[in-house]
């Protein structure tokens, strides 16, 4: 169903099914999550059904979705008419580079998966869940925020669209908001949690964020 949404969006408001670089992004978005979550149903089965659990209880984060999801429709929307209208048009070499950094994202995600068990699309403390402050969780407390920021941010370049870019900006405030109320709740209910914030100093990016 979202293979056939996101088709719709972009090549309803471009005009044409001619729009190169849709395809290409739905290609390197929908096959590398295929394969990752037939994986995860074999490996993980746990794991992938928290994934898809995108229910959220703090009303603060129920915000933060529904944000989230409102600029990717408008970003999705914009690349489009970008496309038919010839905005912005950047050349394909720029759109190759872009598809080539969202692949080394996509492969960030799946590597923070494979760290991090207990790992969910909704804000909450797991039964038995531990702090894990090993391999990229020792470089920034954060890793899977780091990897969908480089993923957002890069999508709408593989789209060719500037102008989507530029939207797709306004994810960093919002995530930053969805960051500061995990780590609120974490501190408050995951044992060992405020001695990793000790250790572990930058959320998303070393050495400044």
């Amino acid at each position: 169903m979202g293979l056939v949404w996101l088709g719709a969006m972009l090549f309803g408001t471009a005009g044409t099914w001619h729009y190169t670089q849709a395809w290409i992004f739905l290609a390197i978005l929908f096959v590398p999550m295929t394969l990752v979550g037939m994986v995860l149903a074999v490996k993980n089965p746990a794991l992938l059904s928290q994934r898809l659990d995108a229910k959220e209880k703090e009303t603060e984060q129920r915000w933060v979705v529904a944000l989230s999801g409102l600029l990717f429709v408008l970003s999705f929307v914009l690349a489009g008419f970008n496309f038919r209208y010839g905005w912005i048009v950047m050349p394909m070499w720029s759109v190759w580079v872009s598809a080539g950094v969202f692949l080394v994202a996509y492969a960030l995600y799946a590597e923070v998966l494979r760290q991090n068990t207990y790992l969910s699309r909704t804000i909450q403390v797991q039964e038995g869940q531990q702090v894990i402050s090993t391999g990229l969780y020792g470089v920034i407390r954060h890793p899977m925020y780091a990897a969908t920021i480089l993923l957002f941010l890069s999508m709408p370049l593989v789209l060719g669209s500037p102008v989507s870019f530029v939207l797709m900006l306004l994810y960093i405030p919002i995530i930053h908001v969805r960051i500061k109320n995990e780590e609120k709740i974490l501190s408050e209910q995951l044992n060992g949690y405020t001695q990793y914030q000790q250790k572990v100093k930058y959320k998303v990016l070393p050495f400044v964020w």
